[in-house]
């Protein structure tokens, strides 16, 4: 890879035109598994390097659009290996559609909010990102893609769901013969009629994170030499993002951003911020002479992890400690419309929000249900446990911006990040939360272990198990509050009387078997009682839910691969 410094290029080569190019239809058949998940389609790259598979996919998101000819789309990646390859597919297949201008991030590279931001910018019909998120990559990795609507978000179900029916019946897709685009620095330059703007994808959200936070007052703190922090990119996509706002804008010491450079295989790690995988990270923070300050973000940069000396600040806390201390921060200094949570994320923002008068949302998991909360104006902050937060400034999560929301934070309360967590648990309670996740379970057996707990749903009201009586268990169910659409399934609930629950649900955002996600939380008022482990506060209800779900003894693993 590069040094990452986009230098703009001759005004003759940017405007370099290459004519006379064929555009061919090329013929086709369906392929039976691109069905979109969560986050658009994620596949091992073997599979999207098939000949026609990426190709029908691409060709699917066209089909399903309307008015786009002419419209101007947005297009990068995380950097992981096939997507420049990809990019390039992508260019001329636009090129053959019709559309009017793409605007491309210099290297490939734009993070997941960084597009979001570009396609609400620019007017954009839409964006297509190319990632995995937080999965693995290299040439037996996994690579991904998702289509992005107007509003900068990820589609709507109803959209991926037309994509997807596309797929199944697809007999053709149209391809413009073309060289390939110089992504390496940015220049303008045309594919027939189309034009084509590589752009330095860096600039445009740094504007956007100066006219929110209080840049002047963190570079004060950043510079003051009594305050160190690190921001672990994970060798994905942030890299040059961190580098530009914290070392060069914000005057963080040299070093401060490791892991920087983008890398195809994400230089074989797993870029997933978590206690498990950001262990670098880890190791700093928790080690000798630790930074006051750690962070870490994920393969498409829309993720995050917060942490301060030795101590790990949960996601749903750190949601309900951004919702209590959002006026502090000049974007949202006159007050939230309210905050939305994903259903499994723990209901630690819930009583921010009864605080403040406010309402909170429970949606199910997936970015796209809070799209029409913060479109309609009746959320201003979301967020989910898997480490994504975020706002009504694009349509995604957004991982530094939760970093720079948490330095303001720190900048303007002068406190450490402990103490502020542990001052809102004085306030607010603590919620003792953790999640369990089982990965690469054989299909079969996750689905025998959903099934046999649906089964047993209706008949767990009132049943008593050690401390716990369930009050209620379902499978929920979410009906939209803009638009009345219902979303069933999305996750199977049991709640006991104390307000405890237990949470199951298989993701969708891997490639290889099944992940089986448990979700445990407890509440606990008093505050001589907030300073246990969470797996030890949690203890007994993880009994309870292998007693319930029989994990260990349908899927054979005795103990989670990952736990947060």
């Amino acid at each position: 890879m590069s040094n990452w410094r986009c230098v703009p290029i001759q005004l003759g080569q940017a405007l370099h035109s290459q004519c006379l190019m064929n555009i061919r239809t090329v013929s086709t058949q369906p392929f039976n598994d691109q069905k979109p998940g969560t986050s658009g389609l994620r596949k091992s790259v073997p599979v999207f390097q098939q000949p026609h598979y990426l190709e029908n996919f691409v060709q699917a998101i066209f089909d399903t659009q309307q008015g786009y000819e002419g419209g101007t789309l947005v297009l990068g990646g995380d950097g992981r290996y096939y997507n420049r390859q990809a990019i390039q597919i992508i260019l001329r297949m636009a090129a053959a559609n019709g559309v009017g201008r793409v605007l491309v991030g210099c290297e490939g590279i734009v993070s997941t909010p960084a597009a979001s931001c570009m396609i609400r910018k620019n007017q954009a019909f839409g964006g297509i990102i190319l990632s995995a998120s937080h999965n693995p990559g290299g040439p037996e990795g996994d690579f991904g893609i998702k289509f992005n609507a107007s509003n900068g978000g990820p589609a709507a179900e109803k959209i991926t769901e037309a994509i997807y029916a596309r797929t199944q019946v697809i007999d053709a897709y149209k391809m413009m013969d073309a060289a390939d685009i110089n992504l390496d620095q940015p220049g303008s330059f045309k594919l027939g009629t189309m034009d084509v703007e590589v752009i330095d994808s860096v600039q445009p959200y740094m504007e956007l994170m100066e006219s929110l936070f209080d840049f002047n007052l963190i570079q004060k703190l950043l510079t003051s030499g009594k305050f160190r922090m690190c921001m672990d990119s994970m060798h994905a996509v942030t890299g040059p993002y961190a580098h530009a706002i914290f070392e060069k804008r914000l005057g963080a010491a040299p070093g401060t951003v490791v892991n920087g450079i983008p890398l195809e295989d994400f230089g074989g790690g797993h870029p997933d911020p978590n206690l498990v995988y950001a262990h670098d990270l880890v190791e700093i923070i928790f080690g000798e002479n630790a930074p006051d300050f750690g962070a870490a973000s994920d393969g498409d940069g829309d993720r995050n992890m917060v942490l301060g000396r030795n101590f790990f600040v949960t996601p749903s806390d750190s949601l309900a400690v951004l919702t209590a201390n959002a006026h502090l921060v000049p974007g949202y200094k006159d007050g939230l419309a309210g905050v939305a949570r994903s259903m499994p994320t723990s209901q630690a923002p819930d009583r921010v929000a009864e605080k403040l008068g406010i309402e909170c949302y429970e949606t199910p998991t997936g970015w796209k249900f809070f799209g029409n909360l913060l479109d309609a104006g009746k959320a201003t902050l979301c967020g989910e446990e898997s480490f994504g937060t975020g706002s009504n400034h694009v349509r995604e999560k957004d991982g530094l911006w939760a970093v720079l929301f948490w330095l303001n934070i720190l900048a303007v309360r002068q406190e450490s990040v402990e103490d502020i967590v542990r001052n809102h648990w004085q306030t607010y309670g603590r919620n003792y939360y953790s999640r369990h996740d089982y990965e690469e379970v054989e299909t079969e057996k996750a689905n025998q272990l959903v099934d046999k707990l649906q089964a047993i749903l209706p008949n767990l009201k009132g049943q008593q198990f050690g401390n716990y009586q369930v009050e209620y268990s379902d499978n929920f169910s979410y009906t939209d509050p803009v638009d009345n659409s219902v979303s069933n399934n999305q996750g199977i609930r049991i709640g006991f009387t104390d307000g405890s629950r237990i949470v199951f649900r298989l993701s969708g955002t891997g490639t290889k078997g099944a992940t089986l996600r448990v979700y445990l939380e407890s509440y606990e008022p008093d505050p001589a009682k907030h300073n246990l482990d969470p797996q030890e506060a949690l203890g007994e209800l993880i009994t309870i839910a292998d007693q319930i779900a029989q994990i260990k003894t349908i899927t054979g693993r005795q103990q989670p691969t990952v736990i947060t």
